[in-house]
């Protein structure tokens, strides 16, 4: 999708990421309603999760007796205590930076810096997410069995202590939420693209006319092919020419007068193909830096 093709509200959540190797890729954040949906299909799944592990709780606890009742309840709040935070925390650190209710909204976690994602920086995030909704969510259902007569006006305070920190996105420019704000991340619009056929087959049809090594194709990974994939998806000369530029000089490769996007389908063809091949032999590069 180009430049001209996006909506007012589309163009209003662009922003201008450089990477480090200093090429500015155009990216879309994701809305509040995405990241409230995606939000909310997470805690189906780790309700139907929880749901299934209270029945499986209640059938252990019946057959071992009373005696055994307050030892399968606190391994129930320690397992849900690891889940939702195992759970985000797994999900976010994995290739796609994304958990299924992201996924399937078409978002994903990245660092604001353009950097890679680090563990510090998804682990801060979904600490906080503990404090800004699980943590008051759970005193507020824990009330009514804990016995203590838990006032009205502590209900308040927990209504307006999460109203505070889900309504935050609404009130920053860039949609975050106080995690991305201690943590340096962001979440995108990152809508799942199939490697069109047309795409691939101009680049069999170019790659004639240059000759790529192996030792060239191997400089980048699947995250280097999935950048470059936007970047002749998008269609921007300027950023074509600086991203050919750039790549026959990190591979020490002489184009001449050749076309900045021919030059571009032909390499994006062939890493794409000598990455596809090692994944056959079990090898999966997952960027520059993978040394597998």
């Amino acid at each position: 999708m180009t430049a001209v093709d996006l909506t007012p509200a589309e163009r209003k959540r662009q922003r201008a990421l450089v990477t480090p190797e200093g090429l500015e890729l155009r990216l879309e954040l994701a809305s509040v309603g995405q990241r409230l949906g995606a939000l909310i299909i997470d805690m189906l799944i780790i309700g139907g999760i929880t749901l299934t592990t209270i029945i499986v709780l209640l059938l252990v606890a019946s057959a071992v007796g009373e005696s055994a009742a307050e030892l399968v309840a606190v391994v129930f709040f320690l397992g849900m205590f690891l889940l939702r935070n195992g759970y985000f925390l797994a999900y976010e650190m994995s290739a796609k930076a994304a958990t299924p209710g992201k996924r399937v909204l078409g978002l994903r976690v990245a660092a604001r810096d353009g950097g890679r994602l680090r563990f510090d920086a998804v682990f801060t995030r979904n600490a906080l997410r503990e404090l800004e909704l699980f943590l008051p969510l759970s005193l507020m259902i824990a009330g009514p069995f804990s016995g203590g007569g838990v006032d009205g006006w502590i209900y308040l305070l927990g209504l307006i202590w999460c109203g505070v920190f889900v309504f935050l996105p609404v009130f920053n420019a860039d949609r975050l939420r106080a995690g991305d704000l201690v943590a340096g991340t962001w979440v995108l619009r990152a809508p799942r693209q199939k490697m069109l056929r047309d795409m691939a087959d101009e680049g069999a049809l170019h790659r004639p006319a240059f000759d790529f090594t192996p030792a060239q194709l191997d400089v980048y990974g699947v995250k280097e092919l999935q950048v470059l994939e936007q970047v002749l998806r998008t269609g921007d000369r300027a950023t074509v020419r600086a991203v050919a530029d750039r790549i026959a000089t990190k591979i020490g490769y002489v184009r001449g007068d050749a076309p900045d996007g021919e030059f571009l389908r032909a390499y994006y063809h062939g890493i794409r193909g000598r990455l596809e091949s090692r994944l056959l032999m079990g090898r999966r590069r997952k960027d520059k830096f993978d040394a597998a």
